[in-house]
């Protein structure tokens, strides 16, 4: 039965790209985005271009931290969120207050509006960074949470308070995982976006550290197919439950580089530079939890997905 979801974050990567698999699904969105100066709002505008033309798409532009919950909530049944302060290396020092409210606040806000409410549930969009340098690898669900990074902090505080709302209040939380997701629209300071930019235009590409750290890169169409699954699946309680959602390979920087170089026919140019703090080493995800609860089998190779990337009009 379609549903009438709350999307936060709607204008961001992940966001915008749910919004759109949701309303071709025939569900009505609420969309919703501060646009925030973390990166252009051109970018963003252009990330909302096809949903703003679509029947079953409203948009509202507002602050979690003080918009009028109750009024965004009205109607909705399914609440996806997605909004948050991205990214490791400006977490760091004074932008760290932003980040806690933006991804600690705005969380707690929202959880609390929704309390009571009759939802039948609530996707909240984590990351891999709660896991810091895990010793082994593939991680599990079950592996100590110790992020190496104040935003990997706060994600891993919301996640708690998903898990607090949903014993407390029974609030239908689930709590996604997600391992460094790539696509078209990937935002422009994330790796792959500047790789495929820097290698079109030939400028050098800036790699920190040995090239050799690897990563579960998960395809844009996989994190989506997970957010759904997650909001469809009939999950017996108790909520609060949290599960990794990879790629299903774990490969290295230099890898992809060269997969990059074979794709466009052109060759790097490299600019090493020292590793950055809250940077892991290596990541992979288990992700046999999320097979066996929701369905979920990532369907896009890594080489398949970074095509689409050179492919597309905007990385």
């Amino acid at each position: 039965m379609p549903s009438h979801c709350l999307v936060t974050g709607v204008a961001g990567f992940i966001g915008s790209a749910l919004a759109e698999e949701l309303l071709a699904r025939g569900n009505s969105v609420l969309g919703v985005d501060c646009f925030s100066d973390y990166y252009a709002r051109e970018l963003k505008e252009w990330n909302l271009r096809e949903l703003r033309v679509q029947a079953g798409f409203s948009f509202q532009d507002a602050d979690l931290r003080t918009a009028d919950l109750a009024s965004l909530l009205e109607g909705a049944t399914v609440v996806f969120h997605f909004a948050a302060q991205p990214g490791v290396r400006k977490s760091w020092g004074p932008e760290f207050a932003g980040y806690v409210e933006n991804n600690v606040v705005a969380t707690q806000r929202l959880l609390e509006a929704v309390k009571g409410r009759a939802l039948t549930r609530f996707v909240y969009a984590s990351s891999s960074s709660v896991y810091g340098d895990a010793p082994d690898l593939p991680v599990r669900e079950s592996t100590l949470p110790r992020p190496i990074s104040p935003y990997g902090v706060t994600k891993l505080a919301a996640e708690h308070l998903c898990g607090l709302y949903a014993r407390s209040f029974d609030v239908p939380t689930v709590s996604l995982r997600y391992f460094t997701v790539y696509g078209p629209r990937q935002r422009p300071d994330m790796a792959f976006s500047q790789f495929v930019r820097a290698i079109r235009e030939d400028r050098e590409i800036v790699i920190y550290g040995d090239g050799e750290q690897t990563r579960d890169f998960t395809y844009i169409k996989d994190a989506v197919a997970a957010a759904l699954q997650a909001a469809q699946v009939d999950l017996s309680t108790p909520w609060g439950r949290v599960y990794n959602i990879g790629g299903g390979s774990r490969v290295s920087v230099n890898r992809v580089i060269r997969l990059l170089e074979t794709m466009t026919g052109k060759t790097a140019r490299i600019n090493a530079q020292p590793a950055q703090p809250g940077d892991a080493r290596h990541t992979s995800a288990d992700c046999s939890a999320a097979a066996a609860d929701l369905g979920y089998r990532p369907q896009v190779t890594l080489e398949a997905g970074l095509q689409e990337m050179v492919a597309g009009g905007r990385e």
